[in-house]
């Protein structure tokens, strides 16, 4: 490890589907650049202009593929031409799209579009988050790396690069990665890196809900299995042995049902499930690595994947791409990656910055560039986290806080979500729907099968999921499976 920097630790916690007005314009936070009751937009001779108290959970889920955040940006009907260029961004097609899309399920009822545009009252509804944001640094220039959804989004944040992926997953492009072992970038992801570096890294993902919300996205990476991923429930024991040799710590939320796509129970944020959970998971993550040995030495920094459809007013400006050599084979829209995505929230947590706001524009390789930069500063991945910005208060410290809080206010009381009353039998005949997150999530399942059952059974096993019901049945098998694995491991 460097000795150059006080911070030895980089923590990384993040969540699902939430754009950075959403969550915190009306936080009263000083400075940041905040969307207003003068931001609108516009959807079949109705404006819906941007106001508070926002839900805290939605009815549908917004839609938030390449195509619907093509149109959110550039407006209704907007499309891009396979090479570019990106339409001109005006940030005037949230309400429409909200009202339109079929991507992510039914549209809404019509009293609800303008949901799309609301901010929650930060303080009394995101009390957690609220408290870190003032307390420590929020990032108002803080970009989703990719127009579009969670997946390639991720798969930035782990290698600076989607190897073009450019939408959700198929089925086709998990049984190819999958069966070979796992996603792969062109030049290797940041583990890989570290590895070959031997600079150390661990992974966790919430284990506190349900098992069907237990398979970590990042697992999906080559060299990377599920039973590689430590559950959460640990971590507070972890940092307090007295011996913790990781450079780096990434965590995941539990995502919920998965399954029948409702999310539900799942500590992620999805705009479906509702936040107090998460509220909960950042309170827990946050005060375990405050009152830990590590905390005079480590930074957590707090972020989204993407902006889930909801409204931001910040137009996104132009991205340097890859240039890794990345496969046009998974670019479905011949997408050239010059194009940040929609902003989200981000907040830089340690003992060694101070209070404020960073105006600085990064994106989720910035969380690399700081790796990089710290560990092994000779190192880039690919073009996009080479020109990315390391986070300004973790390469260039200031002098060590005594004020931090060693505990966070309560998340604001859970309120029941508002989606649907569903016939739970009926559901689970449904066909997996090809191109979703659960289309993903299911080859993650896969690939660990594979290594555990051999190639030529877990195709099988695979290959006969064709409804929801089958998919559950399915993750319970294998999901069974793994924990025995990660038992045996940690007995």
């Amino acid at each position: 490890m460097s000795g150059a920097s006080p911070i030895q630790h980089v923590f990384v916690l993040m969540l699902e589907n939430h754009s950075f007005d959403n969550m915190l314009a009306l936080s009263g936070i000083p400075g940041i650049d905040a969307a207003t009751i003068g931001d609108s937009n516009t959807y079949n001779g109705v404006t819906y202009p941007v106001a508070g108290n926002a839900p805290s959970s939605m009815p549908t889920d917004p839609g938030h593929e390449f195509t619907d955040v093509v149109e959110q940006l550039a407006g209704q009907g907007a499309q891009y031409p396979s090479g570019g260029p990106y339409p001109p961004i005006d940030n005037s097609g949230f309400a429409a799209n909200y009202a339109t899309t079929k991507t992510e399920g039914p549209v809404p009822p019509g009293q609800e579009i303008g949901d799309i545009m609301l901010c929650f009252n930060t303080a009394p509804q995101l009390p957690v988050l609220c408290q870190l944001a003032t307390e420590f640094v929020v990032c108002d220039h803080w970009f989703s790396s990719v127009p579009g959804p969670t997946w390639p989004n991720r798969f930035f944040l782990h290698g600076a690069s989607s190897n073009g992926l450019d939408h959700s997953p198929t089925t086709a492009e998990m049984l190819e990665w999958e069966l070979l072992e796992g996603f792969t970038y062109p030049h290797g992801s940041i583990y890989d890196a570290m590895s070959s570096r031997n600079v150390g890294y661990r992974l966790y993902h919430d284990d506190n809900g349900p098992l069907e919300g237990r398979v970590s996205q990042v697992s999906s990476l080559h060299g990377i299995e599920l039973w590689d991923v430590n559950d959460l429930s640990g971590f507070a024991a972890d940092l307090n042995s007295g011996s913790y040799p990781y450079a780096y710590t990434f965590i995941e939320p539990n995502y919920g049902d998965v399954i029948n796509g409702s999310y539900a129970n799942g500590s992620s944020q999805h705009p479906m499930d509702g936040v107090t959970k998460g509220e909960a998971l950042i309170k827990q993550v946050y005060e375990t690595l405050r009152n830990s040995p590590l905390w005079d030495s480590s930074v957590l920094i707090l972020t989204y994947d993407e902006h889930g459809g909801f409204y931001d007013h910040a137009a996104p400006g132009s991205a340097y791409p890859p240039h890794d050599g990345s496969s046009s084979k998974f670019n479905q829209y011949g997408f050239t990656f010059d194009q940040y995505g929609v902003r989200v929230p981000a907040v830089v947590i340690s003992p060694r910055v101070a209070a404020g706001v960073d105006h600085t524009v990064y994106d989720h390789t910035s969380v690399l560039k700081t790796l990089e930069t710290l560990f092994f500063p000779v190192l880039t991945l690919t073009s996009r986290d080479g020109n990315a910005q390391p986070i300004a208060g973790v390469v260039s410290t200031g002098p060590l806080r005594t004020d931090c809080p060693t505990t966070l206010v309560s998340p604001a009381v859970t309120e029941p979500t508002r989606a649907p009353a569903v016939d739970l039998a009926a559901r689970e005949l449904e066909p997996v729907p090809d191109g979703s997150s659960l289309t993903g999530f299911l080859g993650v399942l896969l690939k660990a099968d594979s290594q555990m059952s051999g190639h030529a059974a877990a195709l099988e096993k695979f290959q006969a999921v064709r409804t929801r019901g089958d998919a559950r049945a399915y993750l319970q098998s294998v999901m069974g499976q793994v924990l025995a694995v990660k038992a045996q491991r940690n007995g």
